[in-house]
């Protein structure tokens, strides 16, 4: 499972030339779930991003998670970061998961983010082509994979 996080002032997402979710001071969550992806891996990542200390306390230094400043969150699903350009210039995705495997793992992830971080948690919907906005807040974006926990 990857994940790239983004600490934003606000972030919506738009399908249909709708907004579909919005959130304000928090964090934007794009989520590739690959076929390997288990329920610790759900666990872990969520529990990670809950307690990831990027927003800045009183003195200016990134010590405060999500949770601290009681931001909100927003996940939004995109296989398209467990591409492969490995051959070629035309990115493979035989890595992410297909639906009937991902949307489950997807909606686990929501659940989980709820629970580990006590926060307002708003999503796209998998599978929809969706237009998102943000402002990037510092800028501050961090990329995890639950299979490198380095």
């Amino acid at each position: 499972m990857r994940a790239v996080i983004q600490r934003v002032d606000h972030a919506s997402v738009e399908i249909d030339g709708q907004v579909h979710a919005s959130i304000r001071k928090g964090l934007l969550v794009l989520l590739g779930i690959e076929e390997a992806d288990e329920n610790h891996d759900i666990e872990w990542l969520a529990g990670k991003i809950a307690r990831l200390r990027i927003f800045d306390d009183e003195e200016g230094v990134m010590n405060l998670s999500v949770q601290d400043i009681r931001g909100e969150i927003m996940v939004i699903s995109q296989f398209t970061l467990h591409a492969s350009t490995k051959k070629g210039n035309r990115p493979s995705y035989i890595y992410a998961a297909k639906p009937d495997i991902a949307i489950p793992r997807y909606e686990h992830f929501i659940e989980e983010m709820k629970k580990q971080s006590d926060c307002e948690v708003a999503s796209g919907v998998f599978g929809a082509m969706m237009n998102i906005s943000l402002t990037n807040n510092g800028p501050v974006t961090i990329i995890i994979d639950s299979k490198i926990r380095w």
